[in-house]
């Protein structure tokens, strides 16, 4: 079976806020270059990655659970919203979270 990397805007504002704040802290030049080949590193990976859009279908359906009161993050409410537009399957070792949200299909591929 082959597997399509795809991923949503949401985890890409994640990872991406992440690893600007690792070079933030680099103090050094050497560790301000490893960290720059890592941020340019992740850049990289994206450039290979469908990435799935927070458009208007993703932000009615977001909006939609948080009127239900599901008890998840709003950045995970947002990757489920854009999941569940797509009816794609949710790639997660968040399970406890993400399986509060009814009809959303996730799978922790991890173990």
């Amino acid at each position: 079976m082959v597997v399509q990397a795809i991923t949503t805007i949401i985890s890409y504002e994640e990872q991406t806020r992440g690893w600007l704040a690792y070079v933030s802290k680099a103090k050094t030049l050497g560790q301000q270059i490893n960290a720059y080949g890592k941020l340019n590193h992740h850049l990289n990976a994206y450039r290979e990655i469908e990435v799935l859009e927070f458009d208007e279908r993703a932000a009615t359906e977001f909006q939609r659970l948080r009127k239900l009161g599901v008890r998840v993050g709003t950045m995970d409410l947002k990757i489920a919203a854009i999941v569940l537009v797509y009816g794609a399957k949710l790639l997660s070792r968040n399970l406890a979270d993400f399986r509060k949200i009814a009809n959303l299909d996730v799978e922790d591929w991890t173990t």
